[in-house]
């Protein structure tokens, strides 16, 4: 009798390159939606152990839109490990001057903490305005289901 889950192999899966536009649409459902990209979970090949995901490309990051007072009450902090190393900003200062790092946090925290994780998350790039240099790869526009 022949094995009915499918577990796919590395060699096998083929990764499609898609670009998602940030503007008004809200940080966290965003970074849901492209972490299960990231992962592969929204193909019906998916297996735990294997990168399965697909590369994202996130252009207008400054343009993610907020709910409540998040802009001035949420914070991001730093610790560079020596006494008083603490650094903390304001979710209105990550968006005027590092929006990247703000979306690739935020997905950071939606993938697995491994190895396999940190291979997914190499699938992502973010960029501050509506340009980015991967059109040689023909990504293709991927809508977000809220």
């Amino acid at each position: 009798m022949q094995r009915q889950t499918t577990m796919t192999k590395p060699a096998e899966v083929e990764r499609k390159w898609y670009v998602v536009d940030a503007t008004g649409l809200p940080l966290g459902r965003l970074c849901s939606f492209v972490a299960q990209v990231l992962t592969g979970r929204n193909k019906p090949t998916y297996t735990p152990n294997v990168d399965c995901g697909d590369y994202v490309i996130i252009i207008n990051a400054e343009k993610v839109s907020f709910s409540g007072k998040k802009l001035d009450q949420k914070k991001y902090y730093n610790v560079s490990g020596y006494a008083g190393g603490l650094r903390t900003r304001t979710t209105k200062e990550m968006v005027e001057k590092y929006p990247e790092e703000l979306i690739e946090r935020c997905v950071h925290g939606m993938v697995p903490k491994t190895k396999l994780g940190r291979a997914m998350e190499k699938k992502l790039f973010v960029y501050k305005g509506s340009e980015h240099p991967h059109a040689a790869q023909k990504p293709e526009p991927l809508e977000v289901k809220m």
